[in-house]
């Protein structure tokens, strides 16, 4: 019996790989790369459709069976504001720091900062499946999903901000390794100075404030980049589920 069991278990295993290469080997990269931002464009509008944000602002997928949602809206319903850039950003109504009399009116995130954030963070790659174009091969941004790992927030993220005093780039070995582009994912970084910050302790509970949703292009698109994740970054969409706890100006001997 033990043996029939390891046997299954191997099997579901094979099957939950095999299914993620088969997302991948199903992607064929267009070569002109406005075909992927048309791509990215039309699968995050299906993604807007398709989730909601939970009592605790979660991003959640609507169920075809279970009733419990039907009363929550679309993302797409809750005012979601898209940039030149193609990034689109939702605030989340009263998550926000000046509706919470306590830290009211919140604090202006600054381009430099030093952030403290709660969040989820998954990527994505927009791609036409025999005609059907949508958001394929969800995988976590391994290392920055602190909801369900560490539980606390991440400290000063180099995908936000990155001096050029860091060793990272003064003791790089490669020029693009040198750029500030090769580890900030600009799009991110242009979205969350739209929110304000909270002023709470590390140790928190959390309640999300909003969505940022940044299409490949406003990320590293088709460039090299810093291994994250131990995954290549290439042509992802990245939606990140968040709350800013803290942020402070970074001191000036490391901008």
């Amino acid at each position: 019996m033990k043996k029939i069991f390891l046997y299954i278990l191997a099997g579901s295993l094979c099957f939950s790989a095999c299914k993620k290469d088969d997302d991948v080997e199903t992607y064929v990269e267009p070569e002109d790369i406005a075909v992927q931002n048309t791509y990215d464009d039309q699968s995050i509008q299906k993604f807007l459709d398709a989730n909601y944000l939970d009592t605790q602002g979660n991003i959640k997928p609507f169920s075809a069976t279970d009733t419990v949602d039907d009363n929550y809206k679309k993302l797409s319903q809750l005012a979601p504001v898209t940039l030149p850039s193609g990034v689109v950003y939702i605030k989340r109504a009263n998550a926000q720091p000046e509706d919470a009399p306590a830290t009211a009116p919140g604090k202006t995130i600054g381009a430099t900062d030093i952030t403290r954030i709660m969040m989820r963070a998954k990527t994505y790659i927009g791609a036409n499946t025999s005609g059907d174009v949508a958001f394929i091969s969800p995988t976590d941004m391994t290392g920055y999903n602190t909801i369900d790992g560490s539980g606390s927030p991440v400290i000063d993220p180099k995908f936000y901000f990155i001096s050029t005093k860091n060793t990272l780039i003064t003791q790089a070995t490669t020029d693009a390794a040198k750029q500030q582009s090769y580890y900030m994912i600009e799009g991110f970084s242009e979205a969350l100075q739209k929110f304000k910050a909270f002023d709470q302790p590390d140790g928190s509970a959390y309640n999300l404030q909003g969505v940022i949703i940044v299409p490949s292009r406003a990320a590293f698109a088709r460039d090299a980049h810093y291994n994250y994740s131990g995954y290549s970054f290439r042509n992802r969409t990245f939606v990140f589920n968040f709350q800013v706890y803290k942020t402070e100006a970074r001191p000036a001997d490391q901008l």
